[in-house]
């Protein structure tokens, strides 16, 4: 599991591979995450942004951008958390995610980033 803590706020990620939806002949290869969220501030946050960078092992590398996390912006009182679990195409056996999520503190409507911290996913197969 990697995790990271901006402003208060911890993200963890653990991911695996999924072979029932990959296909490594025609270079596809899912792999899953889960991200727990936990707001250790003395603040009320909402997660508005994210943004990820993925990097595949042949250095293609791919940014995503968009509202909230799997459709929902979720706002956490102090020691709340959130959860949830999505998923990554590469079509390379190994690859890397990062990136950040935009907060913003409800108190006083300030925004600011939190850290995703880096990832790495491989296929099971290649680490033999």
């Amino acid at each position: 599991m990697e995790t990271s803590t901006t402003n208060g706020i911890t993200v963890s990620v653990e991911t695996q591979y999924l072979p029932a939806h990959s296909n490594p002949r025609e270079g596809k290869f899912i792999f899953g995450y889960h991200i727990m969220i936990i707001n250790g501030s003395p603040y009320t946050v909402q997660l508005l942004r994210r943004h990820w960078v993925i990097t595949s092992a042949d250095g293609i590398l791919r940014e995503v951008e968009g509202e909230g996390v799997i459709g929902q912006q979720p706002v956490l009182a102090p020691g709340e958390g959130h959860e949830y679990t999505s998923f990554c195409h590469l079509e390379t056996e190994i690859g890397r995610m990062s990136g950040t999520y935009l907060m913003s503190k409800l108190e006083d409507s300030s925004f600011f980033e939190v850290n995703i911290p880096e990832f790495r996913m491989a296929a099971p197969f290649k680490l033999n």
